[in-house]
């Protein structure tokens, strides 16, 4: 186990050096930068003016130089200056990572709670009554944009019944509850016949039939085999979730103003903050590559054929 977690991890690591490097050309290949925003509301500034603050933030210094400057730095973990406000990337970005871990933890819980139970419900009663409803559900929350769901939600909740605030005060429950259900209701829909789809399939294999052939229950079989199987595939469902959540849902959070990571985000691509961005990022990929870890280690723990395939 440790020599394959080893492994994994060597591997990872030119895939976050790759994401740096693409990140930084990118955003040097951009058509305008930061300091052309700064004082382009300010009328007539001096080209000397503007080549001095290039100069004051390194920009004025050759690609590769610039790049290896901002990779040592993000490497000890100095990851500049905002070009906006001035204010140290690093900590701006660590003040909004409680909100978006607050919204990311609640939306997790929520989805898992409605769509693994409705979607194991959904393969059991597989096409009766039960199962149609709730695929027919299922295609119209998977079908509705967020934007488009949580202006239902604040349509009915906060503006008709006046039960929670219309945009977020802060970071407390109460303010998370529609971005939540805005979330959780998206993907429990996309996530309903995902595990539906998984289920069934484990419930049609030879093992499942040599077991109930045996007397075992349908029960224990369902909850005791079938669903093991089948975690695998709801373990890859919630890893990309929680990766996504993680990077912060940019639109959510504008429309409810919620001050998370993707908000931070948005405000800075529509002021050229490159700094910022490109610590969003690398937040982004460092995510990614962590669950997509925690996942392959799950799918070894859980499912002996992979172990069985790696030691052959």
């Amino acid at each position: 186990m440790g020599k394959y977690v080893l492994k994994r991890v060597l591997q990872l690591i030119p895939v976050l050096i790759g994401i740096t490097f693409l990140t930084f050309l990118m955003m040097h290949a951009a058509g305008s930068d930061a300091i052309t925003e700064m004082y382009s509301n300010k009328g007539a500034v001096s080209q000397e003016i503007i080549d001095a603050k290039r100069a004051e933030l390194g920009l004025d210094k050759p690609f590769l130089v610039q790049y290896f400057t901002w990779l040592g730095g993000i490497l000890t973990g100095d990851m500049g200056v905002s070009y906006v406000s001035g204010k140290n990337v690093f900590d701006t970005f660590i003040s909004k990572l409680p909100a978006t871990l607050l919204l990311t933890l609640l939306s997790i819980v929520a989805t898992v709670i409605i769509s693994i139970p409705l979607g194991i419900l959904m393969a059991v009663k597989q096409n009766k009554f039960t199962d149609y409803i709730l695929r027919v559900l299922s295609f119209v929350g998977n079908s509705l944009p967020n934007f488009f769901v949580a202006l239902v939600l604040m349509e009915i909740f906060a503006i008709k019944l006046g039960w929670l605030p219309v945009i977020s005060a802060g970071t407390s429950v109460e303010s998370a509850i529609m971005p939540t259900l805005t979330l959780a209701i998206a993907m429990s829909a996309k996530y309903m016949r995902q595990v539906r789809a998984a289920v069934l399939e484990e419930l049609n294999k030879d093992y499942v039939v040599g077991a109930k052939a045996r007397g075992i229950s349908h029960k224990v079989v369902l909850w005791k085999s079938v669903l093991r199987c089948a975690m695998v595939t709801i373990i890859t469902l919630l890893a990309i979730s929680i990766g996504s959540l993680l990077g912060g849902t940019a639109i959510i959070e504008s429309i409810f103003m919620w001050d998370g990571v993707g908000k931070l985000a948005v405000d800075a691509i529509t002021m050229r903050d490159y700094p910022l961005i490109e610590a969003y990022v690398v937040w982004l990929a460092i995510i990614y590559v962590i669950v997509n870890l925690i996942a392959d280690l799950l799918y070894h723990a859980l499912d002996p054929r992979i172990r069985i395939e790696e030691e052959h």
